[in-house]
């Protein structure tokens, strides 16, 4: 297949193609508009292979992504480009509504354009998959479990722009006919993670003796989901999944931040012992506005439809993550020195616009 993939330069956009580049044949176009958190050097392993190719570009520029539809000629799309800190969005929303909701649209019109241009199994074959959030059902009590059909609950800018982005991919299937699939999954960790994030931001702090701030009583639950395991997913969503169906994506590892926090901090101390026991520089900060309780998913249809399976634990996983983090300096270190350095977000109140 020769699949456009939007965001690849981002977390998990990189972590989709080094695996699409490592595990598949298929031909990859990555367009990513390089925003801070899109970092190159997370696609160095792949970057020269004569499958993979990268284009600086815009998605809300719909001209620019026409034509490089019109060129690359995709069998299918992974659309993966968005703002995505819940805390930047509630100190500075327009970015989000911007790309999450204006360039969704943008990439649907050139998606359809293309798809409509096309005929006979070019177009039986062409799917657009689009990768959402859990956080678009809002948030769960002590019991149960975000469900496909669950309603759409969403509490900050960032998840209600990307509940909109949903709607608009669902809206291009019923409407014209585009070939779609959405996946919504749970909080994803692993290497190459922007360190704005909990899990690197508690790693690289407790690492350089900072302070490891915990959100209220760091009892809010999420489920965790190697990125990895997130890729391997998403091309089988891709390659298998049913069009105009949604897949909830998730690792069935629910944990409070509090235990992620220490869990971090149990392996520093075996791995990396200087300045330990880390656990001594938690402190409890002011929560976030809006903070969600809970998020869960129920994976089941992926599972039983797909035959995916995640294969990292929690205990697994994490621990491969600070192991990363330990022996990859040359890749955090500048961003941590350049980009950002660590500080609180999302509580300038009066920056919301």
């Amino acid at each position: 297949m020769r699949i456009i993939v939007t965001g690849g330069a981002g977390f998990i956009g990189s972590a989709l193609c080094r695996h699409l580049i490592a595990a598949t044949g298929h031909d990859i176009l990555n367009i990513d508009k390089l925003t801070y958190a899109g970092t190159l050097t997370s696609l160095r392993d792949v970057a020269a292979d004569p499958r993979y190719r990268f284009v600086e570009a815009d998605i809300c520029d719909r001209a620019r992504m026409a034509g490089l539809f019109a060129e690359f000629r995709p069998d299918g799309a992974m659309h993966l480009a968005a703002e995505s800190h819940v805390d930047r969005s509630i100190a500075s929303s327009a970015a989000f509504i911007e790309t999450n909701i204006i360039g969704t649209h943008s990439l649907l019109e050139a998606a359809r354009g293309y798809w409509q241009g096309l005929a006979g199994e070019a177009k039986t074959r062409f799917r657009f998959l689009a990768v959402s959030t859990d956080e678009v059902y809002g948030s769960l009590g002590e019991t149960g479990l975000f469900e496909e059909t669950t309603a759409y609950d969403p509490r900050s800018p960032y998840s209600a722009s990307k509940a909109s982005s949903d709607h608009l991919v669902s809206a291009w299937h019923h409407t014209y006919g585009l070939p779609v699939l959405i996946s919504n999954c749970s909080n994803n960790y692993g290497p190459y993670h922007f360190p704005e994030k909990l899990i690197p931001l508690t790693i690289l702090n407790a690492v350089a003796g900072k302070l490891l701030p915990v959100y209220g009583k760091g009892l809010n639950v999420r489920d965790w989901l190697y990125v990895d395991d997130h890729a391997r997913a998403l091309l089988a969503i891709l390659e298998k999944g049913r069009v105009g169906e949604t897949y909830n994506v998730g690792g069935r590892n629910e944990r409070t931040n509090i235990d992620v926090v220490r869990r971090i901090c149990s392996i520093l101390d075996r791995l990396s012992p200087k300045g330990g026991p880390h656990d001594r520089l938690i402190t409890y900060v002011m929560d976030r506005p809006g903070h969600d309780a809970r998020y869960a998913i129920d994976a089941s249809k992926l599972e039983g439809e797909l035959g995916w399976r995640a294969a990292e634990s929690f205990d697994t996983g994490i621990e491969k993550t600070v192991a990363w983090y330990l022996a990859n300096e040359w890749w955090w270190r500048p961003l941590r020195e350049k980009v950002y350095s660590g500080e609180r977000l999302g509580l300038e109140a009066e920056k919301t616009v």
